[in-house]
């Protein structure tokens, strides 16, 4: 497997302050890498090292196996795409692809060709003549990555391209850009806070907070097997409670929870009776109204609120002791019946859970 980008024990501080710290990991040729994260998490900092834009405390960055060590922006194999885009407005479409190529003193001939070629491959043939103010929010989103893709980069760095989107936009462009990265193969390293973005988009996410990786892995396996409980919380909504191991066998435990419910489910890592436990339970996994209650987790709440949203509509309910909880309505079973303020048994399967030993 070829490796276009590969970072390893990456360090950057800012005086006293570690903004990056011992990062690594290898992105694939022709893959759709993304780092997930806060604001303030280190990630574009990262980005910005990649790009040659920061210098690194210490660590390494190679780029196609070549040290990026000492090579200055315009000389690496990269491209940025901004949040903000930065196209020329006094510029036609063709004319602001074309920047990069007439600084590399390429023939005016070449240039024509590249911009029709690239234009076809970003979804976009005949706007060559296009003024920018004429072009949708998607459109030149798709200008400024066919400005960097025209100059053939071994990875686009795209920090956030999509933050300034509105929402209906953002949801189509998530496709549009995993379909064009699939279409060009170009490598593409993505920056983003919004966890939707990175799981519909990647191969692989990384998951940064506080300036390290907490895991990388596929969306599939962040989303259903966390590795910490910042993952748990970040990736995908959770439920959450907090309570005391009162029994252990192996992996397995029964918790008693702080509202006095006792749950069985499994646990990631070490844990002794005793010791005080945080369990993540995604609203999807409840079943609402269970009628296979032996091996399940169930208890009773009242329904709040009906919270429709097609698809991906839930019940805010409330337990005994106060404690709201999110129910997802699943779509082949109809609960037209459920009304606010009535109560209703809830069940989940102990597997359904991931569960950590609680930080002191």
């Amino acid at each position: 497997m070829d490796i276009d980008l590969s970072v390893a024990n990456l360090v950057k501080k800012f005086g006293n302050f570690t903004a990056v710290d011992q990062v690594t990991f290898d992105v694939p040729q022709g893959s759709f890498f993304s780092i997930l994260g806060p604001s303030g998490c280190g990630k574009t900092t990262l980005l910005r090292m990649v790009a040659g834009f920061e210098e690194p405390t210490s660590g390494t960055i190679h780029i196609r196996g070549k040290d990026m060590a000492g090579v200055s922006p315009n000389q690496r194999p990269v491209n940025l795409v901004f949040q903000h885009l930065a196209l020329f407005p006094m510029m036609n479409v063709a004319e602001n692809i074309a920047f990069g190529l007439k600084r590399r003193k390429v023939a005016s001939a070449q240039i024509k060709k590249q911009i029709d070629e690239i234009l076809e491959r970003v979804g976009l043939p005949g706007y060559a003549q296009q003024r920018i103010d004429q072009l949708s929010g998607g459109q030149k989103q798709r200008v400024a990555i066919a400005r960097c893709l025209v100059l053939e980069p071994s990875v686009l760095l795209l920090d956030e391209p999509l933050g300034a989107l509105d929402l209906k936009l953002r949801e189509q462009m998530k496709v549009e850009l995993k379909k064009l990265q699939s279409k060009v193969g170009t490598t593409f390293v993505y920056i983003t806070h919004d966890q939707s973005e990175a799981l519909v988009m990647s191969d692989r996410v990384a998951v940064m907070n506080m300036g390290r990786y907490e895991q990388i892995g596929t969306p599939q396996e962040l989303y259903n097997q966390p590795l910490t409980p910042f993952v748990a919380q970040f990736v995908g909504d959770n439920n959450l409670w907090s309570g005391e191991v009162v029994e252990q066998s192996g992996n397995n435990i029964v918790m008693k929870t702080e509202e006095g419910f006792v749950f069985r489910t499994a646990i990631q890592g070490p844990i002794s009776v005793g010791q005080h436990a945080n369990l993540y339970l995604r609203p999807e996994t409840m079943r609402i109204l269970p009628t296979e209650k032996e091996a399940l987790n169930c208890f009773n709440v009242v329904v709040k609120a009906i919270l429709f949203d097609g698809a991906n509509s839930r019940l805010l309910t409330v337990t005994p002791g106060g404690q709201e909880l999110l129910v997802a309505l699943p779509q082949n079973r109809s609960f037209d019946h459920i009304k606010p303020g009535q109560a209703i048994e809830v069940g989940w399967h102990p597997d359904a859970a991931v569960c950590f030993k609680a930080e002191a």
